[in-house]
Parts: C-alpha cells; structure tokens; sequence
C-alpha cells in the first residue's frame, strides 16, 4: 500500500532527496562516460518551412485556423507527413 496517497513525513522527504541525488549522480557518471559524438553532416536545401500570410485575430476560432491552413479538405487539415 505504500503507492497510495498519504502526506509524506520529513524522514520520508529525506529518504526521497536521497534517491533522487543517488539516481542522478549515477546518470551523470554514466554520461560521463559516453565519447562526445561529431555532429551529423546533414545539407539540406531548406531548413524551415516557409511562412505564409496568415489571418491574425485576438478571438480564435476554427475559421480562422482553417483560413491559414494551406492544405485542408472540408473538415480537416491535410498536414506534411515525412516530408523532412
């Protein structure tokens, strides 16, 4: 039952600072550990989508994110899928 809410006591806060610091001390010696990796050579043509001219309004609403939407059909917006 000790995964049930109760209201934690001081010697318990305690005992959880310490695990928490144990489990990050660990982490860190074992990052410490990994090489430092190069940095991936990736070119590409285009970094960011471009921008275009969106409607701005301080009352959202569908209308308004359907207007900015470039590829919609009806009821939903078409968005980009692995196009990276």
């Amino acid at each position: 039952m000790d995964f049930l809410w109760h209201k934690v006591s001081e010697k318990e806060k305690e005992d959880i600072k310490k695990q928490a610091k144990s489990i990050i001390d660990s982490f860190s010696k074992k990052l410490s550990k990994i090489k430092e990796m190069p940095e991936p050579l990736i070119e590409r043509k285009e970094g960011e989508r471009i921008e275009g001219k969106g409607r701005e309004d301080d009352n959202f609403s569908r209308e308004i994110m359907f207007d900015n939407a470039p590829d919609k059909d009806k009821d939903f917006i078409i968005a980009e899928r692995k196009e990276w």
